[in-house]
């Protein structure tokens, strides 16, 4: 392997690390000193399901897991559907979730996914404007184009090509409250961190019914970080088949 193409390796294993691993903010949370789930991540407020108003631990849904297909995106591993969706995957994109608890699901955790600089502009960029909302919506669409501008200028990429595979995988969820209206998960992903040690970070999500899909509610400030915080214990949550 020559220099060049060590350091272009280097280059993408970075990008992948601070814009991908749990597409939503783990590196960040270590960048910050590796906060734990115990306390909020800055701009989040987590809920504990009880603490719902309207909602107690009994209410929160259950989901059949069994019908769960896997398939590879970059090198993460995605669930869908047959009956939840997601129904359209063209072009890396995915869209039309059913109006169930599934669905929501489904919903926040492939969009998030593709809300992300890693995968190039024609993902994120039709990800975040038809189906990402919310007043940071904006904001999230603006980190993205300028985190993927440097990373591609300094991985010498060209043509809104992704900036690589990024191996992380989608281990279990946690319902916080969920509505056919809108429903917020907690999502654990976990990535490699030191002397092969797995890091994981939760990553709270909120979706929305917009009367056809479910819509992801874009983090606050339009960084995943501010949704995200290290994660030591898979206790209460629901791990999906075969990613634990």
């Amino acid at each position: 392997m020559t220099p060049a193409s060590r350091a272009r390796r280097r280059t993408l294993t970075a990008a992948a690390v601070v814009m991908v691993i749990a597409t939503v903010g783990l590196a960040v949370v270590l960048a910050q000193g590796g906060r734990d789930s115990g306390g909020p991540a800055p701009g989040r407020r987590p809920v504990a399901p009880a603490s719902v108003p309207g909602t107690s631990a009994t209410q929160l849904p259950q989901v059949s897991l069994a019908e769960l297909r896997w398939s590879n995106y970059h090198g993460v591993r995605l669930p869908s559907s047959p009956a939840a969706g997601p129904r359209d995957t063209g072009g890396g994109l995915a869209s039309g979730y059913s109006d169930t608890p599934l669905g929501a699901l489904l919903g926040a955790l492939n969009i998030a996914v593709r809300a992300n600089a890693q995968w190039g502009p024609d993902i994120f960029g039709p990800t975040i404007r038809d189906q990402v909302t919310g007043p940071d919506a904006a904001a999230l669409l603006a980190g993205c184009q300028s985190d993927y501008g440097q990373a591609s200028q300094a991985a010498h990429i060209t043509g809104g090509r992704s900036l690589g595979n990024a191996y992380v995988t989608e281990q279990a969820f946690r319902w916080v409250s969920y509505t056919p209206a809108d429903a917020t998960v907690d999502l654990v992903n976990a990535g490699p961190g030191s002397q092969g040690a797995t890091v994981r970070a939760v990553t709270q999500i909120q979706v929305t019914w917009d009367g056809a899909d479910w819509k992801v509610i874009a983090p606050p400030g339009g960084d995943w970080g501010n949704s995200a915080a290290l994660l030591t214990s898979l206790d209460g949550y629901t791990i999906f088949p075969g990613q634990g």
